[in-house]
């Protein structure tokens, strides 16, 4: 067994953030298992394989307004002043099929989607035709072969690739598929998260609390966190402060993709998360330069990867959008989420006295940005942030400066 270090005894030891993430999003692969779900439930997923277009949209010529179905020829020299008069044969509306073949002198008045008649070329919007009576009709207008008219294919050509592999599926890409009257497509499955939170501590809300004892909140948060990123949340037992029992759990948790504990990851006599993963995995940073959430690990235990999250609330969830959520997305082979900025200015004079990165839970009040920061361990310091800032070692962030906020909320 190795002996744990204690890398939190000077900052200077620490893993920087960026160094963090970047170890974090290297170790975790996409996912490669696939599986088969219906259309209605293909929103916001991923597509596994090339969909080949097996016909053409749309099916049959089309009229792409309402008004008459006619020969351009027939038109030739119409205007308001000198009226083109067809007799109309037919009305076809959409979903029906004309019956009658439009030679010259003749048009169908056609309803928008409905498909074109045999001999006609073009259509004749209501706005430039004037009807005399349910057999006559007066063109104002001259039109052009093709006009107002969605030739078969102009969409989606049959054997063209409609969606690529690796494809975010969202409502247009939803369409698409939907367009070939396909009712179930293959996709990458959702990675399995198993979230873990540790400590004797800790009780499951709705049990009655007892002496010493606090409710779990981080393990909801995570799994918020997970679920809201592509992940399926597999939420094991709490585990107690021993080693055997911690390991065992680790064990029970390696069947998900990724393993997220919270708590156990600092260096007191019950911390003992850094000792479990010595024993049988690698430890690839303990602890980063940053505030809050210094106390923060990843590993890899038996090819699965782990992060530790720190045990106060606020920590855990703040190092939970910063590094859980990315590493989520990656697994789940969803596109990177680029947060949403706004720039605003300081309400208020703010310090980071630390030689750490410090990122600052913050909320807006009349265009003006406050810290909504309590202490680590106290929820209300993200359930009332609307984002944060990060402020460099050792800065100070006067009043009335300019700030970049990043939003919780995407």
């Amino acid at each position: 067994m190795q002996m744990r270090d204690n890398p939190f005894g000077a900052d200077a030891l620490l893993t920087t953030f960026q160094q963090a993430l970047k170890t974090v999003l290297e170790f975790v692969q996409p996912i490669s298992r696939t599986e088969s779900i219906h259309l209605e439930n293909a929103g916001g997923r991923v597509l596994a394989s090339d969909v080949i277009a097996s016909h053409s949209t749309p099916p049959f010529r089309r009229a792409s307004m309402d008004g008459y179905a006619v020969i351009a020829a027939d038109t030739i020299g119409a205007s308001s002043e000198s009226a083109v008069t067809l007799r109309v044969l037919e009305t076809v509306y959409a979903g029906s099929v004309g019956l009658k073949e439009v030679t010259s002198g003749y048009c169908t008045k056609v309803a928008t989607g409905a498909p074109m008649p045999e001999g006609a070329d073009s259509m004749v919007i209501v706005e430039h035709a004037v009807v005399h009576n349910a057999s006559e009709v007066d063109v104002l207008r001259t039109v052009i072969p093709g006009e107002n008219v969605a030739p078969e294919g102009e969409d989606i050509r049959r054997g063209e690739v409609l969606l690529s592999r690796d494809s975010y599926l969202s409502a247009g890409k939803v369409g698409a598929f939907a367009s070939q009257g396909l009712e179930r497509l293959m996709v990458y499955a959702r990675p399995k998260v198993a979230i873990l939170s540790t400590g004797e501590e800790i009780a499951s809300p709705g049990a009655d609390l007892k002496p010493g004892q606090i409710y779990d909140i981080n393990s909801y948060t995570l799994a918020t966190v997970a679920q809201s990123n592509g992940g399926e949340v597999i939420r094991l037992a709490f585990s107690g402060d021993d080693v055997s029992s911690l390991s065992a759990k680790l064990s029970e948790a390696l069947q998900a993709d990724i393993i997220v504990t919270s708590g156990g990851s600092s260096v007191g006599d019950r911390d003992l998360l850094l000792d479990a993963l010595l024993m049988r995995g690698e430890v690839l940073f303990h602890g980063i330069k940053v505030k809050p959430g210094k106390p923060t690990l990843f590993a890899m235990l038996e090819g699965k990867p782990v992060l530790g999250m720190p045990g106060y609330p606020a920590s855990c969830l703040l190092n939970a959008y910063l590094l859980l959520l990315p590493a989520i997305r990656r697994l789940a082979r969803l596109p990177p989420l680029r947060p949403a900025c706004l720039h605003a200015k300081m309400g208020e004079c703010v310090h980071n006295y630390s030689d750490r990165l410090r990122f600052l839970p913050v909320a807006m009040q009349n265009g003006k940005v406050y810290s909504v920061f309590k202490e680590s361990g106290a929820i209300t310091s993200l359930s009332r942030a609307e984002g944060y800032i990060a402020i460099p070692e050792n800065v100070r962030v006067p009043e009335g400066d300019e700030v970049e906020v990043v939003l919780f909320e995407h």
